[in-house]
């Protein structure tokens, strides 16, 4: 017993020298290559455009980011971002700061008294409305989400309040920006089939990746309607296909929507709106019900979609979209420039105008 135990016990305690030992030779080995690492100074930039040099060779700053545009591009959009947060809250502070200091009164006192004048009175009706605009349906309304729809009802008047206030103050002396808007220029065309609102060749061309299954591409089709309705002719909005692989009546709906729009643009905008409105019922059913609806011929609606005639295009708009960097919905390019997600139309109007001063 005790031989056996002893022979245990050298056994275990063998192993676990040798463990030990393996760990020490492993960290000694690591801390060896954590200290050996590449010999790199910070110089000047011998000429513009260039980032480094490697093996006597320059690197330029397009074939640093290689294919990851998107990336670099994402982390300036969010700077830029930040940056005009602070610059839209130092504006606040100096300029109505300026005025509440001559009013003896502190800021947030100045901005409730004199600015936005108390709070926003929301009633019963404005939050009715607010609900039937983002789609809430009655059945999640219950007396919590009201009071934070109301909450939130009352923060944007606020915030309108404020930005007329500081409009009014910046009329004649404008507020100057020594810093630009990133801009990611990637060439993106509208394809033959492409359906489209507004004449194709106008001076801006916007080109939509959308899903029909996807919520924030039916707030963003709402925006495409506003900017339709704002721009009229001076800009061309093609609708390309993006079904994303969780909405699996996306890409059908995507197919129907092309079997529809064989049969007048118009009629595709109709179903284009109508998909949208109906996002939970895209079943074939549904989708032959509101082809009907927008006025296409039910019998060769039925013909082109049954048959998948529209499958290869729908997968020739993915590959494309994926060729030049979409990988959300709703993804838009304004003449060319990205703008991701269901944004308001004010910032479309920010590229937009540029666009058309600059054509």
């Amino acid at each position: 017993m005790k031989k056996s135990g002893m022979k245990y016990l050298s056994y275990t305690l063998a192993t676990s020298m040798m463990t030990v030992a393996i760990f020490v030779v492993i960290t000694a080995c690591g801390d060896r290559q954590a200290k050996a690492k590449p010999n790199i100074v910070t110089k000047t930039a011998p000429q513009a455009g260039v980032v480094a040099k490697i093996g006597g060779q320059l690197i330029t700053e397009a074939e640093l980011i290689g294919e990851d545009k998107m990336d670099f591009f994402e982390l300036k959009k969010r700077e830029y971002e930040l940056r005009m947060e602070r610059i839209n809250r130092l504006i606040v502070e100096r300029l109505i700061g300026e005025e509440a200091k001559k009013a003896n009164m502190s800021l947030d006192d100045y901005i409730d008294k004199k600015v936005s004048k108390g709070d926003a009175k929301i009633s019963d009706a404005d939050i009715k409305k607010f609900a039937a605009d983002k789609k809430i349906p009655d059945s999640q309304m219950n007396d919590q989400i009201k009071e934070r729809i109301k909450s939130y009802m009352q923060m944007e008047r606020r915030r309108n309040d404020v930005n007329a206030y500081i409009s009014k103050l910046t009329k004649g002396s404008p507020v100057e920006i020594y810093f630009e808007r990133p801009k990611m220029d990637v060439k993106v065309e509208l394809a033959e089939h492409t359906p489209t609102l507004g004449k194709k060749g106008a001076k801006v061309t916007i080109v939509e990746f959308s899903d029909f299954q996807c919520p924030f591409c039916a707030r963003g089709a709402e925006t495409v309607h506003q900017i339709a309705k704002k721009y009229g002719s001076k800009v061309a909005i093609g609708f390309r296909h993006f079904p994303l692989p969780m909405h699996k009546e996306a890409r059908p709906a995507s197919e129907a929507s092309m079997c529809v729009n064989e049969q007048g643009s118009d009629k595709f905008w109709k179903f284009h709106d109508k998909i949208f409105q109906n996002q939970q019922n895209l079943d074939d059913a549904n989708l032959e019900k509101m082809a009907k609806e927008s006025g296409a011929n039910v019998e060769k609606f039925k013909a082109c979609y049954s048959s998948k005639k529209y499958a290869k295009v729908v997968q020739d708009d993915m590959e494309y979209g994926e060729k030049v960097g979409v990988r959300s919905t709703p993804t838009f390019f304004v003449n060319g420039q990205i703008v991701n997600g269901a944004v308001p139309i004010e910032q479309f109007s920010e590229i937009i105008d540029e666009e058309l001063a600059a054509n």
